[in-house]
């Protein structure tokens, strides 16, 4: 049914893929917009949040290159968001005289534009970026100049602010959290059922709930959800100087990668981006239907716990890559939660039986970087006007009965270090 502007829309999901759509949606003139969340952004446990999020062009898949390469211009630009953005460079190093990947990667970075200097050694890449002149691992490589981070809670609170300055409504705590979707007898989505009042109506629900998605939906066959881990350690003023212009460092082999310390709090973050932890969760209390996922009404930041596999693999990395931090107490840890898909591309799509729900999430581990534009992309998705190749891209796949026989595991090449593998009970008590 066509949507008049001044109906009610719901967007469930305070993290980049729902405050992006919302914002665009306004600026499209859609005035009665409502955004739902347990917390306020940046949502402590959502996955953009944090200190930190590679900003990169650097994919082997041109469609996601060229869409990158697109954001990363608006990150330099945007008034919104250039604040947040710290053009330092990214390293993509292997423990790979010759590593496939990134060698496909420099042809897809030549092909728009991006500009990149090869590495074979370590000194040399140690006479191009003085201050990795610590790095004691041999390793070959590139540096990636049209890249570099972004604070990802600022980026995030500063949309935020935007869209309350807009008119779009805010909603959290318990009212702000949904419990399940309200249809009629048409199974026609007509609302959001909440953990406190009575359920939020609609004329269009967005559900943008990332690692939660399915403790709403069964989207088994569509997506699942993996925890990765993340640490965080504090430095003094005089070792976070040294380190402060240094570029983002990604041991590929490991899947390990390092941030510079952030300014004024000299904070060093160390992440991987690998297969990740499982668990194996109800997604309610009457359900026998398993699935990986956070908690659904609890702070899943709360823990300062990674596993002692991932704590180990840290501190291997951060002797490699950044000595001075290697011995070094946790500030803080926890794990970030993917919304994985196949082949890691994103859903943005309407429901095929349910009507009045837009689903957009899958971001996979890589979507931060596409604050800038993706709001547009998918925005363009809901109102049906999305070219054929972004359709089918970010096509919503429901099928029920046919989940993969295994774990939904999204790997075009990135993802490197160890083997999915599913928390044991004893870790799962730790969450």
């Amino acid at each position: 049914m066509p949507l008049n502007k001044t109906d009610p829309i719901v967007v469930v999901g305070a993290g980049v893929f729902g405050l992006s759509i919302a914002l665009e949606l306004r600026q499209r003139a859609y005035k009665n917009i409502t955004v739902l969340d347990r917390m306020l952004p940046p949502v402590a446990d959502g996955s953009s949040n944090d200190t930190s999020r590679i900003i990169r062009p650097d994919y082997v898949d041109t469609f996601y290159a060229r869409l990158a390469t697109e954001a990363i211009g608006l990150w330099r630009e945007s008034d919104l968001l250039k604040p947040f953005y710290h053009p330092t460079g990214f390293v993509l190093a292997s423990e790979k005289a010759r590593d496939e990947y990134l060698e496909h990667g420099k042809q897809v970075l030549s092909q728009q534009g991006n500009r990149f200097q090869s590495f074979q050694t370590t000194d040399e890449l140690k006479s191009i970026r003085p201050e990795l002149r610590d790095i004691t691992f041999p390793f070959s490589g590139y540096i990636s100049h049209n890249a570099g981070w972004v604070d990802a809670a600022g980026a995030v609170r500063a949309v935020a602010e935007r869209l309350g300055e807009l008119g779009v409504s805010f909603v959290t705590g318990p009212r702000g959290t949904m419990t399940s979707l309200k249809t009629n007898q048409d199974s026609q989505v007509v609302g959001v059922i909440v953990a406190h009042g009575p359920p939020i109506p609609a004329s269009r629900v967005i559900l943008a709930t990332g690692a939660w998605t399915n403790h709403y939906l069964n989207l088994d066959g569509a997506i699942t959800s993996s925890a990765q881990p993340v640490g965080f350690i504090k430095l003094t003023p005089e070792e976070a100087h040294t380190l402060g212009n240094m570029p983002v460092v990604d041991n590929m082999t490991s899947g390990c990668f390092v941030f510079p310390p952030t300014p004024d709090t000299h904070v060093l973050k160390i992440a991987r981006h690998s297969h990740g932890f499982e668990t194996s969760i109800a997604p309610d209390s009457q359900s026998e239907r398993r699935i990986s996922a956070p908690k659904r009404d609890s702070n899943n930041a709360a823990a300062s716990w990674i596993p002692e596999d991932a704590d180990a693999a840290f501190r291997k990395a951060l002797k490699q890559l950044v000595p001075i931090a290697a011995e070094k107490p946790w500030a803080r840890r926890r794990l970030c939660w993917y919304t994985e898909t196949p082949r890691g591309d994103f859903i943005a799509d309407h429901h095929p039986s349910l009507t009045g729900l837009f689903v957009v999430t899958g971001g996979a581990g890589h979507g931060f970087k596409f604050l800038p534009v993706l709001g547009r992309y998918t925005a363009d998705c809901f109102e049906g006007k999305a070219s054929e190749e972004l359709q089918r891209r970010w096509k919503l796949h429901v099928d029920e009965d046919k989940a993969p026989p295994g774990p939904i595991v999204c790997n075009d090449g990135s993802r490197r270090g160890p083997a999915r593998r599913k928390l044991t009970s004893v870790e799962q008590a730790k969450l």
